[in-house]
């Protein structure tokens, strides 16, 4: 096999898995540790993986926000999974925040028999909400972002940093044990921080898929979380990772297994 056509099945492979090891790499393309290291090497200084804690993933950045439309039929059983494992963490009359996002939408619609206060920047939430008389909504209000039809701006901003909730549930497309979450831009990177700043409970919900993309901005460093859910794909090692390094609850939901 050549160094060319073995750089192609690493990449192929690393497409079709999360994380992977040097030593599953081996396993894979029958050949030795050493010569994974060198290819390894390569690609590393061509920018195209990321190399973390004796892990290789392919380089994911992400450098603009993915649209609702984009995201909605993606991992939607993990989605599903999340959302249900998020619920049990609220009681009835707390006041709950969400983020915006698809995963968000999932867990709203878990909360239609509960009487509480929501609070959201979600367009989508808001409106499913609204529906339901015992859930008193308020909608953050300013300006809204066109990707993901939720609010951005000062006008909510002001209003997050005067409310202190019981719980707040954010949202992302990336997120790393190393650079925590991630946003593509600035002012979603404020927005999010002040949406989980005074939160008694503050609660990250994504699917294990997101895990190791990154974008410019960081909203918050994982410990600053109370619980992580995740699902049950997020690959052993990094799940020891969290539970010896970050003080955050990591709460795992059933998810198909990836073939």
């Amino acid at each position: 096999m050549s160094g060319m056509d073995r750089l192609d099945l690493i990449l192929e492979y690393l497409k079709q898995h999360n994380l992977v090891t040097v030593e599953e790499l081996v396993q894979a393309l029958s050949v030795s540790a050493a010569t994974i290291r060198r290819d390894l090497i390569k690609l590393n200084e061509q920018g195209v993986i990321t190399r973390t804690h004796g892990s290789v993933s392919l380089n994911r950045f992400i450098p603009v926000q993915p649209t609702t439309f984009e995201k909605n039929q993606l991992n939607l059983k993990e989605k599903r999974a999340i959302a249900k494992a998020a619920a049990r963490l609220i009681s009835p009359g707390d006041t709950v925040l969400l983020d915006a996002g698809t995963t968000m939408l999932e867990l709203a619609r878990e909360l239609t028999h509960m009487t509480l206060r929501v609070v959201t920047v979600d367009l989508h939430i808001a409106l499913f909400l609204s529906e339901f008389k015992q859930i008193e909504v308020t909608i953050i209000g300013g300006r809204i972002d066109d990707s993901s039809q939720s609010c951005i701006g000062d006008h909510g901003r002001v209003l997050l940093r005067g409310i202190y909730p019981n719980i707040a549930f954010i949202s992302c497309n990336s997120w790393s044990l190393e650079k925590g979450i991630t946003t593509p831009t600035e002012e979603k990177s404020g927005l999010k921080h002040d949406l989980i700043a005074n939160a008694t409970r503050s609660v990250m919900l994504a699917d294990s898929s997101k895990y190791g993309k990154w974008s410019l901005f960081r909203v918050a460093h994982m410990d600053e979380l109370t619980h992580i859910i995740t699902d049950s794909n997020l690959p052993p090692d990094i799940q020891k990772q969290f539970q010896a390094q970050c003080g955050a609850e990591l709460i795992l939901a059933p998810a198909i297994k990836n073939s």
